[in-house]
């Protein structure tokens, strides 16, 4: 893990700016998990983080020479701390990125006096997945249940426990 180059950023509006490339390229990739190619969206990830910072959601960026690598925006809820984006930039994975952006989570829920960060993630996100259990993180906590969109293509199912899903 090559971490010592690296800091740990909070992300206030002085800095929004230089954040909405990675926010935008984020997006990118939560979409084509779902099959649908698109092209970054800076202007949006710019209303995106303007919209996080307002409610008060700690973003915490990190920084290698100058250069944003990965981020990560958490969310206070009833005394919950959720990671509700993370993302490091491929160029910077597997270099001790994601782990310092959520060690920084994991004390800001200590300082909320919770014992983890909770998760989201995308069942095709692979990857994060692995990373998650990698810090011990292992407890499926809860399934979103939905109708599928109009035209929606669904491909695989998903089993847990005596459940089958359509994903």
């Amino acid at each position: 893990m090559d971490d010592a180059a690296f800091t740990i950023v909070r992300i206030d509006e002085t800095a929004a700016e230089r954040l909405a490339p990675l926010m935008a390229d984020f997006r990118v990739t939560l979409r084509a998990y779902r099959g649908i190619v698109s092209e970054p969206d800076v202007p949006a990830a710019e209303e995106e983080i303007a919209d996080f910072l307002k409610a008060g959601y700690p973003i915490f960026a990190a920084e290698e020479a100058g250069e944003l690598a990965g981020y990560l925006v958490c969310r206070i809820e009833t005394g919950c701390l959720w990671a509700e984006y993370f993302y490091v930039r491929p160029e910077y994975r597997r270099r001790g990125v994601g782990s310092l952006l959520f060690a920084r989570a994991e004390e800001e829920a200590a300082a909320l006096g919770g014992d983890t960060v909770f998760n989201f993630v995308h069942p095709n996100n692979q990857g994060m997945i692995d990373f998650l259990r990698a810090k011990g993180y292992t407890v499926l906590n809860m399934i979103e249940i939905r109708k599928p969109w109009p035209g929606e293509k669904l491909t695989s199912t998903i089993h847990v426990e005596d459940n089958a899903f359509d994903y």
